[in-house]
């Protein structure tokens, strides 16, 4: 499976529309996207990963360091998820302390910090 990756201006926001599998041999398309957007000022992110099949650690952590680039500019990084094997995940890792995790891209462009 491969990953796909779109992204458009929301307001002040970018949308990521993440698809497919996100594992250590698709992460760092993902991670140069990341750290595209945030090299090109923008810093608050809504991912929206509603056509993710698959998550690993390696996507975990590409998105954690997504998260860390974004806050160093006082930016913001949301997840737009609804499936319960890719939240479960972030349950199990904890990480949901740590992303707001929204039910659609409209509330996470709602959502303020």
């Amino acid at each position: 499976m491969d990953l796909s990756l779109s992204t458009r201006p929301e307001g002040d926001k970018t949308v990521v529309e993440v698809g497919g599998e996100i594992d250590v041999y698709t992460a760092p398309r993902l991670r140069e996207q990341l750290v595209d957007l945030v090299a090109e000022g923008k810093y608050h992110l809504v991912v929206d990963m509603e056509k993710v099949d698959f998550l690993d650690s390696t996507g975990l952590g590409v998105l954690v360091g997504g998260l860390k680039r974004v806050r160093a500019h006082d930016g913001s990084l949301r997840l737009v998820c609804t499936q319960e094997r890719i939240l479960k995940i972030f349950r199990i890792t904890g990480l949901t302390k740590v992303f707001p995790i929204h039910d659609s891209v409209e509330d996470a462009l709602a959502a303020t910090d």
